[in-house]
């Protein structure tokens, strides 16, 4: 298992709380770039400079899906809302872990009508007996996050969170393999709150004022029984070019420039129209005047769970893919 994968996937880091997931990142950038800082909402931009006055952003977001407590009955049952797309068939017997190490098992109340539990229905429960025990622990407005180990089964990595921390390592990786003189200025954006609606990518794209912008997330799959949308991604066969989600039509020049290197390097890649679902790249190409934007997906099974899945050949891949790409002449 790849100790920095481990890491970065480990990291507790819901939307909002992106601290601790901020600092593990600076520690690996500040070693292999020109200079680092932090924006005014949380995102972590590591920049290499290049030779030439094209700029790119490059962006992976940091955060999570997670919890935050709402209420705490007078047994010490916690009640939580939603931060971000938490999926609700899934999340009964499910562990999470609060900032301050506090773990808890996801519950629900007993349903008569057999149909879905809304949120309302479900609970954290702390292993507190009382209100006053449990308040002592955890405060309402506090988040959590899934809480699992992460595996390694052949070449497959399975974990919570890797949407998009492999995202994250991908640019970390990228970063470290890129040579001392560049065709281009590089901006490599960890972004904040991209689960809460694309939020931390809209102002440091504003801000630095790119020529290029590049998503690199994670994205679904086509290859599991019955899927909920068919889809041409599958784990394992490359990297995949984004045409469309919901909040982006890619430029059509950024998807080129990705199918053309990957063609030239003999890099195994896949073309993505995901019907649901959106990244950075949405808020990245909205910016200014617009930015011509693409993406570059990493494909994963069971998105929004506690254990996400992806291939270590498609991450390898996504790395050797970036860095041809970014000796290109832009």
């Amino acid at each position: 298992m790849n100790e920095l994968i481990k890491k970065l996937a480990g990291a507790f880091g819901p939307a909002g709380s992106e601290e601790g997931i901020r600092s593990l990142i600076r520690e690996e950038v500040e070693k292999v770039c020109d200079e680092v800082f932090v924006d005014d909402l949380g995102s972590l931009v590591a920049v290499k400079w290049g030779n030439a006055k094209k700029n790119i952003l490059v962006a992976a977001h940091m955060d999570e899906i997670g919890f935050m407590v709402t209420f705490i009955d007078k047994n010490g049952f916690l009640r939580f809302t939603n931060i971000g797309g938490v999926l609700k068939n899934t999340l009964v017997g499910s562990r999470v872990v609060f900032s301050n190490g506090v773990t808890g098992v996801i519950g629900r109340e007993k349903i008569e009508d057999g149909k879905e539990p809304g949120l309302n229905r479900l609970y954290i429960d702390i292993g507190a007996r009382s209100r006053e025990e449990a308040s002592a622990r955890v405060k309402i407005g506090d988040s959590s996050a899934f809480l699992a180990p992460v595996s390694l089964e052949g070449h497959r990595v399975i974990s919570k969170a890797l949407d998009d921390r492999i995202g994250c390592y991908v640019l970390i990786e990228t970063l470290k393999s890129l040579p001392a003189s560049l065709p281009c200025t590089l901006h490599f954006v960890f972004t904040v709150q991209e689960e809460l609606g694309l939020r931390g990518a809209r102002p440091v794209a504003y801000r630095l004022q790119p020529h290029f912008g590049l998503a690199v997330d994670v994205t679904r799959t086509g290859d599991t029984p019955e899927p909920d949308y068919k889809m041409n991604v599958s784990l394992g066969k490359g990297p995949a070019v984004k045409i469309k989600d919901s909040s982006i039509i890619c430029h059509p020049q950024v998807v080129e420039m990705l199918v053309r290197t990957a063609e030239k390097e003999g890099i195994p890649y896949q073309m993505e129209v995901l019907e649901r679902g959106g990244t950075d790249a949405g808020a990245i190409h909205l910016s200014r005047e617009g930015v011509p934007t693409g993406g570059l997906s990493i494909p994963c099974r069971y998105i929004h769970t506690a254990g996400e899945m992806v291939d270590l050949d498609d991450v390898q891949n996504s790395i050797r893919l970036l860095a041809a790409l970014f000796a290109e002449n832009w």
